[in-house]
C-alpha cells in the first residue's frame, strides 16, 4: 500500500461474478487461439515471440478485469495498447508499420483521458472507484471523470470518430485478430463502461446512444460494400461493439455484458474459420475469388456457417439469447425514435452482410485459379475451432441460466414482437440480393460508385481521423515556417543583416579606392560646413 498526499493506493483484486466469468472466457478463448496458432503460424521464425506477446496480451487484460483501482487498471490498459502495437507490426512491412502507428496513436488519446481520471480522483482520497461510485454520481468531479472514462472507452472500442484503427489492425496475424476482436482489446472499453455505468448521467447516456448508434449503422453499411474477408468481420465487430454500448446507454449494462460474452464465442470462431480459408487460399482475402468452399473445406464451412448464423441471432445459437433479449428490452425502454430506428436498421444490416458473406464464400462456384488445391485445416486448428463451435451452440443458453436466473417480463404488442423477425428476414433477403449484385450498364455503375465508395470507406472516417486531423496543424506549421522562419525572420534576421553589412562594406570599400574626385568632393563639403558654422 502507498499513501500519496492523503490518497491511498491499495493493490486489491476484485473477484466478483462479472470479473471471474469474463476472465474465464478470456483464458478459454486465448488457450484455444494459442492451440490454433501452433499450426497457423507453423514455419514462422518468430513463433515463440508471437506466443509470448499473446500471453502478455492476456495478462494485461487480466489486470484490467480484476482491478477495482484506476492505477492498476491503467497498468492493464497501457499493456494492451503496447502489446497490440507490437502484434500489429509483427510482419514488419510498410502496411503493418502504418497500421501499428495508427493503432497506438488512436489509443494514446484514451490513455491520456485515463491519466486525467487518476488526477481528478485525488479529490476523493482513493483511486478505488468501485467503493464510492454511486455515492458521488451527482457531483461535478464524478461527471467529469465519467466523461473522461467515456472518451477512453471510445478510443479503445473504436467508436466514431476513432473507428479507423480497427480495420487497420487487421494487418496483425489472424489468431491475434481472433483474440483482439473477441474478448480482449476492443471489449476492454465496453467493460470499463459497464463498471462505471452507475455514474453516468442523462446527457452522457444520450451521447453514448448517439455515438454508438451511428457507429453500429456505419459499420453495418460499410460491411455490405466490403470485399475483404477480414475487413468484413472487423466491421461486424465494430457493429456489435456499438450494440453493446447502446445497451449500456439505456441502463442495461448487465445485458451488454451478456452479449459481450456470447459475442466473444462466435466472433473468435468466425475469425478462426476466416483464417483457415485465407490460409488455404494462399493469403488471398478477396471474397470475389471464393465460392463453393463447402465442397473443399466442409468442417471449416460448417463452423463458419454456425458462427455467421449466431452473429445474425439465429434461434438457439449463442447470439440469439443475448441479441433478442436486447432488442426486446430496448423496445420496452423510453428511447427516442431515432435510436430505435438506428438499432433495428443496423440489426437488419448485420443479417444482410452475414448472408452476403455466406453466399460469396460458401455457395456458388469456386472463382479462384482452377489448378489450386484446397485442403481442410490441420488438426490443431480444427481442435481450437471445435471447442469454440460447441460453445457457440450451447454457450448462450448456459449463460442465460447463470446471468438471468429469473425470467424477465416482456410486455410488447404483436407488431413489436414480430419486428425483430421481420428485420431478420428482410436483411437476409437483401444479403442474398447483394451477393449477386452487379451493374451491366456503365452509366448506372457510375451513379452507384459515389454511394458505394462513401459507404465502403466507413464514411471517409479513415481520411478524416488521420489526414483530416493532421492536415490543419501541419499546414499551420508550414505557414509559420514559411512566413516567420523563412520569411520575415530571415528578412530582418540573418539574411537582412547580411545584406545591410554587405552594402555598408561596399560603400566603405568605395572610399578605400583613393578616388581623387571623392576626396575633393568631401573636402569641399567640409569647408562649406565649417563656413556655415563660423558665419552663424
Amino acid at each position: 500500500m502507498i499513501t500519496l498526499n492523503g490518497s491511498s493506493v491499495i493493490m486489491t483484486f476484485l473477484f466478483d461474478w462479472m470479473s471471474l466469468l469474463f476472465m474465464g472466457f478470456v483464458f478459454i478463448i486465448s488457450s484455444l487461439v494459442i492451440l490454433y496458432s501452433n499450426d497457423y503460424m507453423f514455419g514462422d521464425l518468430n513463433i515463440v515471440r508471437f506466443i509470448m506477446l499473446v500471453l502478455m496480451f492476456v495478462v494485461s487484460m487480466m489486470f484490467l478485469i480484476i482491478s477495482p483501482n484506476v492505477i492498476s487498471i491503467l497498468l492493464g490498459w497501457d499493456g494492451l495498447g503496447l502489446v497490440s502495437y507490437l502484434l500489429v507490426i509483427y510482419y514488419q512491412n510498410v502496411k503493418s508499420y502504418g497500421a501499428g502507428m495508427l493503432t497506438v496513436l488512436s489509443n494514446r488519446i484514451g490513455d491520456v483521458a485515463l491519466l486525467m481520471v487518476i488526477a481528478w480522483m485525488i479529490n476523493y482520497g482513493s483511486w478505488s472507484f468501485i467503493y464510492y461510485l454511486e455515492f458521488f454520481s451527482s457531483s461535478f468531479e464524478m461527471e467529469l471523470i465519467s466523461f473522461l472514462v467515456l472518451l477512453a472507452a471510445m478510443t479503445k472500442s473504436a467508436q466514431i470518430p476513432f473507428s479507423s484503427w480497427l480495420p487497420a489492425a487487421m494487418a496483425a496475424p489472424t489468431p491475434v485478430s481472433a483474440l483482439v476482436h473477441s474478448s480482449t482489446l476492443v471489449t476492454a472499453g465496453v467493460y470499463l463502461l459497464i463498471r462505471f455505468s452507475p455514474s453516468f448521467g442523462y446527457w452522457l447516456n444520450m451521447i453514448l446512444l448517439l455515438i454508438s448508434g451511428l457507429t453500429m449503422f456505419m459499420a453495418g453499411l460499410g460491411a455490405n460494400f466490403e470485399f475483404d474477408l477480414s475487413s468484413i468481420i472487423a466491421l461486424s465487430t465494430l457493429s456489435q461493439l456499438g450494440l453493446m454500448i447502446m445497451t449500456i446507454s439505456v441502463g442495461l449494462s448487465g445485458l451488454a455484458f451478456f452479449h459481450l460474452l456470447t459475442h466473444a464465442l462466435f466472433k473468435a470462431l468466425l475469425f478462426m474459420c476466416a483464417g483457415g480459408v485465407i490460409h488455404s487460399m494462399g493469403d488471398s482475402q478477396d471474397i470475389r475469388f471464393m465460392g463453393g468452399m463447402s465442397v473443399y473445406m466442409p468442417f471449416t464451412s460448417s463452423s463458419l456457417m454456425v458462427s455467421n448464423f449466431a452473429l445474425c441471432g439465429m434461434p438457439f445459437l449463442a447470439g440469439f439469447y443475448s441479441k433478442d433479449f436486447i432488442l426486446e428490452m430496448f423496445s420496452m425502454s423510453y428511447v427516442n425514435m431515432f435510436g430505435f430506428l438506428l438499432l433495428f436498421v443496423s440489426t437488419g444490416l448485420t443479417v444482410c452482410y452475414s448472408f452476403r458473406l455466406f453466399y460469396f464464400v460458401l455457395c456458388g462456384d469456386f472463382n479462384f485459379v482452377p489448378s489450386y488445391s484446397m485442403t481442410e485445416t490441420s488438426y490443431n486448428m480444427m481442435y481450437g475451432m471445435i471447442g469454440l463451435l460447441i460453445m457457440s451452440i450451447f454457450g448462450g443458453g448456459s449463460l442465460m441460466w447463470l446471468i438471468c436466473p429469473t425470467p424477465s417480463v416482456i410486455c410488447l404488442p404483436y407488431y413489436l414482437s414480430f419486428l425483430t423477425l421481420f428485420v431478420v428476414f428482410v436483411g437476409g433477403w437483401l444479403g442474398y440480393e447483394m451477393a449477386g449484385f452487379s451493374f451491366s450498364d456503365g452509366l448506372y455503375s457510375l451513379y452507384f460508385y459515389g454511394p458505394s465508395s462513401f459507404s465502403g470507406s466507413m464514411w471517409f472516417m479513415p481520411f478524416f481521423s488521420t489526414y483530416g486531423v493532421s492536415f490543419g496543424p501541419l499546414e499551420l506549421g508550414y505557414s509559420a515556417t514559411s512566413v516567420f522562419d523563412s520569411g520575415w525572420m530571415e528578412y530582418f534576421g540573418g539574411q537582412g543583416m547580411y545584406w545591410i553589412l554587405f552594402n555598408l562594406g561596399s560603400i566603405n570599400q568605395w572610399f578605400q579606392y583613393n578616388n581623387l574626385k571623392a576626396f575633393l568632393g568631401f573636402f569641399v563639403m567640409w569647408v562649406v560646413i565649417l563656413l556655415f558654422i563660423l558665419i552663424y
